[in-house]
């Protein structure tokens, strides 16, 4: 069960000095000195003490100083330590909260915006197109090859390029091409590209595209060639007709006029899409269904229909880290049949289609496709499921090593600031128990359900107690002369003094047991919840 980010946030200076949220300059100024009286470096003469010291009290003047300049202790109330330390410029003209939220957001844009001007979008594929017939003819297993490649970069707010080209090859025959494209932001509803390509397709073009309204988006494209000269006009209107369906209707007037229909629906757990198109000298329909199994294993089924094709493609893909997705693909058509085999990573693509035989035998056709996919089958329950498995436990152990030596680090830290509250906490503690007053004789912090088994703490496993921080000497120190405690509310524990958090994550507790006037007491309380002791509804 993960910790819940309800409530209050940007608090742990504020745990640091023992304060309250709402607590005035001087009550800051107040817990400062306090503070450094006990941490200041020069009260101890043994290095070890002195350099756990220097450590503590550098965090209480870091503390001090971003609480006690109000400009910085309202932009650490909006945006914690992210804030004081996003660069953002300080001065007399940002005095309200509002406008401080307003130059953080500029400021945050900015970087967003510098980082993806520097950062360049690559992508591209390549196809090897194989042909068993082929092969067995003795003509050579590889039928022809492509490959393409772009890079797109962002070179200002609203300014955008891509650069491209392409090659391919099939038998003896080849080509190419090389493509720009310029994009440009006109507004927040409307853009504009201009393009231009070179090779087998050159042509020069101009798109526009405009968000109508807030469900409904068209684009308008002209292109001539810089062939024949012959210039082609598109149109494309896109509506969305529910939270999961886009509908969209494209007109093309030139050469190869043509009109198309389609929509996508995407859901959850499935997608599907379809499309019809008439044109002057052909017509086709495609309709498209993918099921997601899991986040990462999925099925897909295709069907295209028309004067040129006439196919069925079945298959599915898995991934396997976190930017590779793996795919294996049969298909069955006047073409032919094949296996195609696709390994995407990040923006890059490598497609592998088979050809297996060129005519349609249903013998050969079921047999294409009952034989890898029982080896599929295979493969994933005894090879590949358990080599994932695998590695997935050990990531999660490493995850775990990792989290345990933060844990660890953390606790030491907590027990050298202990060290130098002793021995103010215990002659606090004779005090009090010379006069009857307020003794914290127990305290526990950490894992709520660790908490639940307290009482059997020594019992209990390791991993299950490393939840927990004794925390009995800094609540000590806490007492107040007058015998009371408070831990202002809205203030996460882990931040205070002598405390740590013990088990990230977690929902945490704080369990109390004290004397007061010669009576047992005991409270448990949550993380962001009050503590204010001696209470009589404590009494055991």
């Amino acid at each position: 069960m993960k910790e819940e980010e309800s409530g209050p946030q940007n608090r742990e200076l504020y745990a640091l000095l023992h304060i309250s949220p709402e607590a005035s300059d001087e009550e800051i100024r107040k817990s400062y000195r306090q503070w450094a009286q006990i941490y200041h470096p020069d009260k101890y003469q043994a290095l070890e003490m002195k350099e756990i010291a220097t450590e503590n009290f550098q965090r209480i003047c870091e503390a001090y100083e971003i609480l006690s300049d109000e400009t910085k202790r309202q932009i650490y109330d909006i945006y914690g330590m992210e804030g004081i330390n996003s660069g953002l410029e300080l001065g007399t003209k940002l005095n309200k909260a509002e406008e401080i939220k307003e130059e953080l957001e500029r400021l945050r844009r900015q970087k967003e915006l510098q980082k993806v001007a520097a950062h360049l979008r690559p992508s591209g594929s390549i196809m090897a197109n194989l042909s068993l017939p082929q092969f067995l003819e003795g003509d050579g297993i590889m039928k022809g090859m492509a490959m393409a490649s772009e890079v797109q970069s962002q070179i200002s707010k609203n300014n955008a390029v891509a650069i491209g080209g392409n090659l391919a090859v099939n038998g003896n025959a080849g080509g190419g091409a090389a493509s720009v494209v310029f994009r440009h932001q006109m507004s927040s509803v409307s853009s504009i590209e201009f393009m231009g390509s070179m090779g087998l397709r050159a042509l020069l073009g101009v798109q526009t595209t405009r968000h109508i309204s807030v469900h409904s988006t068209a684009t308008m494209g002209l292109a001539m060639s810089l062939r024949d000269g012959s210039v082609n006009l598109s149109n494309t209107w896109t509506r969305q007709l529910s939270d999961t369906t886009h509908g969209n209707i494209h007109l093309s007037l030139g050469p190869e006029s043509s009109i198309a229909v389609g929509w996508q629906r995407k859901e959850q757990k499935r997608s599907a899409s379809g499309e019809i198109k008439l044109g002057t000298g052909s017509f086709g329909a495609t309709a498209n269904y993918t099921h997601r199994f899991s986040t990462k294993s999925h099925g897909r089924i295709t069907a295209r229909i028309g004067s040129t094709a006439l196919e069925l493609e079945l298959g599915g893909g898995r991934k396997v880290s976190e930017f590779s997705t793996i795919r294996m693909l049969y298909s069955v058509g006047i073409q032919g049949i094949f296996w195609k085999f696709e390994l995407h990573r990040g923006g890059q693509k490598l497609i592998v289609p088979v050809l297996l035989s060129r005519h349609l035998n249903p013998i050969f056709a079921t047999g294409a496709f009952v034989v890898p996919t029982s080896l599929y089958f295979v493969l994933k329950r005894f090879v590949v499921k358990p080599f994932y498995l695998k590695r997935e436990k050990q990531k999660a152990s490493e995850n775990m090593d990792k989290t345990l030596g933060q844990v660890r680090e953390a606790r030491t830290a907590a027990k050298k600031a202990q060290q130098l509250l002793q021995n103010v906490a215990n002659r606090k503690r004779s005090r009090q128990l010379e006069t009857g007053g307020l003794v914290v004789t127990k305290a526990l912090y950490g894992s709520r359900k660790a908490l639940k088994n307290r009482n059997q703490i020594e019992e209990v496993k390791d991993e299950v107690a490393s939840q927990i921080i004794d925390v009995t000497l800094p609540l000590n120190f806490l007492v107040s002369d007058s015998g009371q405690l408070k831990l202002h509310e809205g203030v996460k524990k882990s931040g205070i003094m002598g405390f740590c958090d013990p088990c990230p994550g977690e929902p945490k507790q704080l369990y109390v047991e004290y004397t007061f006037d010669g009576n047992n007491f005991e409270v448990i309380v949550d993380d962001l919840d009050e503590l204010l002791i001696p209470q009589e509804s404590h009494r055991i």
